[in-house]
């Protein structure tokens, strides 16, 4: 057999939204792309703000000896005292350059934490549905996935949290504004969350830690704000990535922050230091991270992303589809309207309408819309999301 069989079988399992690329790719060549309707990537299609593109003609323009060598392998001290900065109003908490790593987007952020806190068996908790790439990066650390429900309206079960905390378990990953569903957890709820690690820790006799995976914070709707984590729990890691504000996920530049107050902080630091160099990761790319110290306080226009998920949550819910209205993130998770959504996935294919099946995300009789497309795009599929529904019905 040419590859490992463990990486065969996850290929089988990640094949979801491969598969949906794939045959989007069918439909486009054969239609043309206007008459297909892409909901299958969460690929931001806004373009990164001109402050951006400023900042990269200044600094492609700086020929300064050593602008393309290594650096501290958590990254450039200024690009790590700016995202701090940063962090501090957003998390309510002193938070300085030395409590941040910069690291390969969010994923290699999750990775580097992984590693550095997890030994082998050691099991991670997360709420479902959930993006679902992290049960292949805890694979990568020898850890173990162990996926509780969240409520009908997509809240966090703090019952069924607690019933999943073992001795075996190291942390909760949490995911706000999530991916699949677009909820972004109450403070009421995360607090819970927080009194219950605190107790559990207290019980199993170690550190447990909370994770919080954000890469949409600032993708937020109707004034809502996502919650911060640090005043709630000590021992709390921050994970984010510019690739949904300032619409760079091919520039690959991220960062985990740790809370300045959690049991020796510099410890921890140091650990996520040495796992982003002995991961390959080495360092954040080094143009990007000259970038982003000088866009902290940009992003993109937002109202695109505001006026898609209005328009296609109403002309769902109008139709006859039951769905959350997501509070942030780009995604609509609308339930199937028959149990097996990757069959209804095939019927909104005959509409040249790709989706994702709820099943990849560990989320059955759902299927989710990556609505960071163009207008036109939601518009020309209204009336073959109607159609299918009415087609189910009628069988």
């Amino acid at each position: 057999m040419p590859v490992a069989g463990k990486i065969r079988e996850a290929m089988e399992r990640s094949s979801w939204i491969r598969k949906m690329f794939e045959e989007g790719a069918r439909l486009k060549a054969q239609f043309g792309n206007d008459a297909v309707y892409d909901f299958s990537l969460g690929n931001p299609n806004l373009d990164p703000p001109e402050a951006y593109r400023e900042v990269i003609r200044r600094l492609a323009a700086n020929d300064a000896p050593g602008s393309h060598g290594y650096m501290p392998n958590a990254g450039y001290p200024e690009t790590r005292e700016a995202v701090a900065r940063r962090l501090s109003r957003e998390q309510e908490a002193s938070v300085e350059g030395r409590h941040v790593v910069m690291t390969v987007g969010a994923g290699g952020a999750l990775n580097v934490v992984f590693r550095a806190i997890l030994e082998p068996g050691d099991e991670v908790v997360v709420p479902r549905p959930y993006f679902v790439e992290y049960d292949f990066y805890l694979d990568n650390h020898q850890g173990v996935l162990r996926s509780v429900p969240t409520t009908a309206e997509f809240d966090l079960d703090l019952a069924a949290l607690a019933d999943a905390i073992t001795p075996r378990t190291r942390a909760v990953l949490v995911n706000s504004p999530n991916n699949p569903t677009g909820k972004v957890y109450s403070r009421r709820d995360l607090k819970g969350l927080a009194d219950l690690l605190e107790r559990k820790s207290r019980e199993h006799g170690r550190i447990l830690y909370l994770i919080s995976d954000e890469p949409y914070r600032r993708i937020v709707y109707d004034g809502i704000e996502v919650p911060a984590i640090f005043p709630l729990f000590p021992h709390a890691f921050v994970c984010a990535s510019h690739s949904k504000d300032l619409s760079l996920p091919g520039e690959r530049i991220g960062y985990v922050a740790v809370n300045p107050v959690a049991t020796q902080a510099d410890t921890v630091v140091g650990a996520l230091t040495l796992t982003n160099r002995i991961l390959g990761f080495v360092n954040a790319p080094a143009l990007m991270q000259r970038a982003v110290a000088d866009l902290q306080e940009v992003t993109v226009d937002m109202s695109l992303y505001a006026s898609n998920r209005d328009r296609l949550y109403d002309a769902l819910t109008d139709a006859g589809y039951a769905c959350h209205k997501p509070e942030g993130a780009f995604y609509l998770f609308p339930r199937s309207p028959i149990p097996d959504d990757v069959a209804f996935v095939r019927e909104l294919q005959k509409e040249r309408i790709l989706a994702v099946p709820g099943t990849g995300f560990g989320g059955p009789g759902h299927f989710r819309l990556a609505y960071c497309c163009s207008a036109e795009t939601v518009e020309r599929s209204l009336p073959g999301f109607r159609r299918t529904l009415e087609r189910i019905t009628h069988q």
